[in-house]
């Protein structure tokens, strides 16, 4: 199978129509080895290049999951050299939406289930299409401390940047 191909079908894809939501999943992190000139040349400049928007999300699993160290990495310091085609830091006046507009994709790496919904669901509800990529554990699968209330799915809620600790052993006495 060509990581390559299957990638760049699923870019296609996400161009053609962009109200759908089009995830392309990595069995391994490291797959994304294969598909990295479809990454480099469409997916993070494509908009820049051609002015052809794309909601894509590529979910790259990351981490030692018993499948060995070449599976392990989907190399996320490579994604977060990309994402950002502008070398100058935003100004404090720029909202959130605004400096993720400017972007070439996202980056999440998300530690609960609530939160990866709502982060799918802000996908496909922005107002602006740009891909996203999703790297996590598989072990955060089977992992109860990963798994969320059914209130956490609720209306008015929203993905969280940062979910603050609650263990009380890990956080210090302020």
């Amino acid at each position: 199978m060509s990581e390559y191909a299957v990638l760049g079908f699923e870019q296609g894809y996400a161009t053609t129509d962009p109200s759908t939501l089009v995830l392309w999943e990595a069995q391994f992190g490291d797959f994304a080895n294969g598909a990295q000139i479809m990454i480099d040349q469409f997916i993070t400049s494509g908009e820049s290049k051609w002015n052809v928007k794309s909601g894509l999300v590529m979910l790259l699993p990351h981490g030692y999951d018993g499948a060995g160290p070449e599976h392990s990495s989907s190399r996320i310091e490579r994604f977060l050299q990309l994402s950002d085609a502008d070398d100058m830091p935003p100004t404090d006046q720029m909202s959130e939406a605004k400096i993720a507009e400017q972007m070439n994709f996202s980056l999440a790496y998300c530690t609960t289930a609530a939160n990866y919904f709502h982060l799918l669901r802000r996908q496909i509800r922005r107002p602006f299409r740009k891909p996203l990529v999703v790297a996590v554990s598989k072990k955060l699968l089977k992992f109860r401390g990963a798994a969320s209330n059914i209130e956490e799915f609720d209306v008015g809620l929203r993905f969280q940047r940062t979910i603050p600790e609650t263990a009380k052993d890990l956080v210090p006495d302020a």
